[in-house]
């Protein structure tokens, strides 16, 4: 828990979670890859690369090659992204030009500590090269004190050109000068609140960007710690907090050419490789809303998210999530087998349902898939709340996952 939990604090944005990703999987004993380079890729062999610095594949090359198996998660989190030319200067203050990154819940994000992260572009004298960003200061986003606005806890609704600056100063301020004067950055406004442990018995986590961070270190651990059978894939993917419409999202080619170029070197020809997609299994793993113990009244009557109740097993009839009959099913056995508690979770059928990585990720790797998560609460604050035994059984999970031999057919799926 401890190493999540600094993982949490330490990765502001994509890239951070991409550079810390990296460094933890070398600890591991994988190896990097590029994408620019030719793959030469050896049995039981363990490696990663990324991509865009905000994306990252992991794998292991295991003998029983059968088919793939693949977690999901994502790497991008709400947050405000600073325009070009952030810096809006007046006769009093200096505050940053941003828009809103994501779906977030935004007035949480109001009176907290929030950096300035992502990356920044320089110019060298061969072209330019990107290198992360993190300041060592801290910005806030003040609130309108409630005797300017007395409808505020009636009916608060940010303007995100006029509500949502963050605070640079009192004067005006270089703020590019700050960032060592990049040619171009891709740099963010995060939450900077430290992560806590809350509960009579210290049962609770609360911390930013639990959702996806909790998916993708969970992943990374259950494919490094152990020795798993066959072909082992964690994609960490970026974008998908803005529908995955990025190159290093799973809207785009990422996946898909990794396993591509596993199978080439596995030697496998085109009619091979995609037999053994046919045979594989995706896990899009993401977190679900949890009954929440004020409005209860918000979930499902007879599929709801518990804290403690283990990974959650998400659906939808809309296609929202990827679970299908025969998919949960074939989770649900690895899971009982593995002695993994698990739940299921529809929304309420008059609300509106969020979706995933995993129904997007289809249309570039048409793989069986399931939609997978824990319970949390808070979704998209500033920070979120989960149930401490549960980002262990998601470990639990996905090592039980990884070490099964699953290999799909028409009607039917075979777990050993």
């Amino acid at each position: 828990m401890k190493e999540f939990i600094g993982f949490l604090k330490d990765s502001y944005t994509a890239f951070q979670a991409t550079e810390n990703a990296a460094a933890y999987l070398k600890k591991k004993g994988f190896l990097p890859l590029a994408e620019q380079d030719e793959w030469n890729l050896r049995e039981n062999g363990k490696y990663y690369v990324t991509r865009d610095g905000s994306a990252l594949i992991a794998f292991t090359l295991g003998k029983d090659g059968r088919g793939y198996k693949i977690v999901a998660s994502h790497t991008d989190s709400p947050c405000f992204k600073l325009k070009e030319n952030a810096a809006l200067s007046d006769a009093e203050f200096t505050r940053l030009n941003v828009e809103p990154y994501g779906g977030g819940l935004y007035y949480t994000f109001f009176d907290r500590p929030l950096k300035i992260a992502g990356r920044a572009v320089y110019e060298t004298e061969r072209g330019v090269r990107a290198k992360n960003f993190v300041s060592a200061f801290r910005v806030t986003i003040p609130s309108l004190a409630i005797h300017m606005n007395r409808e505020a806890n009636e009916n608060f609704r940010p303007d995100p050109q006029t509500d949502l600056l963050p605070l640079l100063a009192t004067e005006k301020k270089d703020f590019a000068a700050l960032v060592g004067n990049p040619v171009s950055a891709d740099l963010f406004a995060v939450c900077d609140e430290a992560p806590f442990e809350s509960g009579a018995d210290g049962e609770f986590l609360s911390a930013p960007r639990i959702d996806n961070l909790l998916g993708v270190y969970a992943s990374l651990r259950a494919i490094a710690e152990e020795e798993h059978g066959g072909i082992c894939v964690a994609a960490c993917l970026d974008g998908e907090e803005i529908g995955s419409r990025v190159r290093s999202g799973a809207g785009g080619d990422f996946l898909a050419s990794v396993l591509r170029r596993i199978s080439a070197a596995r030697g496998l020809d085109e009619e091979a490789h995609l037999r053994t997609i046919s045979s594989s299994f995706l896990v899009s793993m993401d977190n679900a809303h949890a009954l929440h113990p004020n409005r209860p009244e918000k979930c499902d009557p007879t599929n709801r998210a518990k804290m403690g109740g283990g990974i959650v097993i998400k659906g939808h009839a809309g296609g929202a999530y990827t679970s299908n009959a025969l998919s949960a099913a074939a989770i649900k056995t690895v899971f009982s087998r593995a002695g993994v508690r698990h739940q299921t979770f529809y929304n309420r059928s008059d609300m509106r349902s969020g979706s995933t990585l995993g129904a997007i990720s289809l249309g570039q790797v048409s793989v069986p898939s399931v939609d997978l998560g824990i319970a949390q609460l808070a979704m998209h604050s500033a920070v979120e709340t989960i149930r401490k035994d549960d980002y262990s059984e998601a470990v639990k999970g996905l090592n039980a996952f990884f070490a099964s031999a699953v290999e799909w057919r028409e009607d039917a799926v075979s777990i050993e």
